[in-house]
């Protein structure tokens, strides 16, 4: 024990002291070295930043989650994700960069009018407040708990208190990764995020592979990795299929709806996600970062979809949660050593996704809100200072309602689930704006409310949440998109702008584009194409859920 706690101090502390050192020249005072890092990133910074904010717990302990549920199949959200990143380099990343904006609420603003901005940054706030946030400390906690046994670790403290140890250990670790998650965000802007980021994901990612081959190895015995991988694909041979089934969390269908959908919004038009790209330093530096991210994607399910179905083999006849898989196997396969130095690298992610939430949260804020709305004559001190006061209120909300999730089925389902609301109507807005030059303002405006509205209410009011489960959520997620299109560009047709939108390069960075970027993105494509016929057996769609 002292040994594991030893070496994850270590590590931890390690990452933040280079962090600090790498940084701490940086512009932290005025808004575009605050919120954009004096657009300075760099490829290797922008892919590091992209994949480990996007590789947290709700990652590594949710996806893993859904893989001991229903097998290899739910490796389609790293997979599908590939695709959404080639059209982020070819499509989108070149509209944001041309324009210079800082969010996309900005952008909506160039393109539309100021209340659409407001708008879209008062739905980004509440979910980011509401949604991701807590959901962020809830799983991060939930896989520390199960590595490092926390509770054994607080012995008698908690019935001192009057709680269980599970929901004491819950409590603590919440609190604590938001404090220093907050520090990170607040006091650094978003090159630390970027900085931190890219260290944190150096350790995920060999701690990540590490974890499938002690995992393997335990299964395997003295066999070792070769005898556990040939057990696994014997005792799951029908778990071992990229086609999900009429009864999984992911049939496959829904790939071509709302899985694809969900996928084009978090890697094209997410603010927590993209906007590390909007501080690139020109176009090609932001374009080979996305195509790496999405070269790393490709390797995913190798350590967020394998271990969980390693762990279903092991845990076989245990009556644990789905989610408690991961922390669980990990806990039983890494020597003490290794659990210490894989506990700071989840502690890293759970820091790199909350402090890059918390970040775009910010700057939706200042930007959006405060500069825009609140005190249009703000200075940039103001700016940056009301950003970090509505950090550290978020932060604090956040912290109080992460613990409340604990009675949740499956933590990434729920996940996914939150994000179609807003994730829907925000890139349905978005794409028709960047692909029609007359749609107007009200159309933009009636399709987010529309959308957000019809959205909850499909999934929470009755008789319509029967309707849509009956349906799946997927499809459903689906339809409501393409009734949003049409709807907007009936709009479009009926009312459309007196004068067609012309977009104006603002000179922000040099949008001289990678000259590798189109077979770059080909590759990618194909690759992923390869990945499902390899593992495809459409078999499993006749049978009956």
């Amino acid at each position: 024990m002292i040994l594991t706690v030893t070496s994850f101090l270590f590590f931890t502390a390690l990452v933040g002291v280079l962090t600090w050192w790498i940084t701490r020249r940086d512009d932290h005072d005025s808004s575009q070295g605050y919120f954009l890092a004096g657009r300075s990133l760099t490829f290797p910074l922008i892919a590091g930043s992209l994949l480990l904010t996007n590789l947290s717990t709700e990652q590594m302990v949710g996806l893993n989650g859904a893989a001991f549920t229903d097998g290899l199949c739910v490796m389609v959200w790293e997979v599908v994700a590939v695709v959404a990143l080639v059209f982020m380099a070819w499509f989108f990343l070149p509209r944001f960069l041309k324009s210079g904006v800082a969010t996309v609420p900005q952008y909506l603003e160039i393109r539309f009018d100021h209340q659409t901005q407001v708008i879209t940054n008062l739905i980004f706030l509440l979910a980011y407040v509401g949604i991701l946030l807590p959901i962020i400390l809830y799983t991060g906690a939930t896989g520390m708990i199960g590595i490092l046994d926390v509770p054994a670790m607080l012995g008698s403290l908690p019935d001192r208190l009057g709680m269980e140890p599970q929901t004491a250990a819950l409590w603590l670790i919440v609190w604590a990764v938001g404090i220093v998650g907050s520090i990170y965000a607040l006091f650094g802007g978003l090159r630390t995020v970027a900085v931190s980021d890219t260290l944190n994901g150096v350790g995920l990612l060999v701690g990540g592979f590490l974890i499938t081959g002690f995992a393997l190895s335990h299964l395997g015995g003295d066999g070792g990795v070769t005898a556990g991988a040939r057990l696994l694909a014997t005792q799951q041979r029908d778990r071992f299929n990229s086609i999900g089934g009429p009864g999984s969390s992911v049939p496959f269908g829904t790939i071509f709806s709302g899985i694809f959908l969900l996928n084009l919004f978090y890697w094209t038009t997410n603010q927590q996600i993209i906007q590390r790209t909007f501080g690139a330093s020109s176009l090609a530096e932001g374009q080979k970062g996305v195509l790496l991210t999405g070269a790393f994607k490709l390797l995913g399910p190798l350590y967020l979809v394998l271990p969980g179905m390693i762990a279903y083999s092991m845990f076989a006849g245990e009556e644990i949660k789905a989610d408690q898989a991961y922390g669980l196997l990990v806990n039983r396969v890494l020597p003490p050593a290794f659990t210490g130095f894989f506990a700071a690298a989840m502690i890293g992610a759970i820091l790199s996704s909350f402090n890059s939430a918390l970040n775009s949260a910010c700057t939706l804020f200042s930007l959006g809100l405060y500069k825009n709305v609140v005190n249009p004559k703000a200075n940039e001190t103001q700016v940056v200072r009301s950003g970090k006061v509505f950090g550290w209120t978020v932060a604090v909300v956040a912290m109080g309602i992460a613990p409340l999730l604990a009675n949740t089925t499956s933590i990434f389902g729920y996940l996914q689930k939150m994000n179609g609301m807003y994730f829907i109507p925000i890139f349905a807005v978005v794409l028709v704006g960047m692909v029609t030059r007359r749609v107007p303002a009200v159309a933009a405006k009636i399709g987010l409310l529309a959308g957000f509205t019809i959205i909850a209410v499909g999934y929470f009011v009755p008789p319509f949440d029967t309707i849509v489960a009956s349906l799946h959520e997927y499809h459903f997620l689906g339809l409501v998109f393409a009734w949003l299109v049409v709807l907007m560009l009936i709009i479009g047709e009926l009312r459309p702008r007196e004068t067609e939108f012309t977009q104006r390069d603002v000179k922000a960075v040099d949008m001289t584009p990678w000259s590798l970027a189109q077979p770059a993105g080909l590759v990618l494509v194909v690759i992923v194409v390869l990945i499902y016929a390899c593992f495809a057996d459409f078999s499993i769609l006749e049978t009956t859920p």
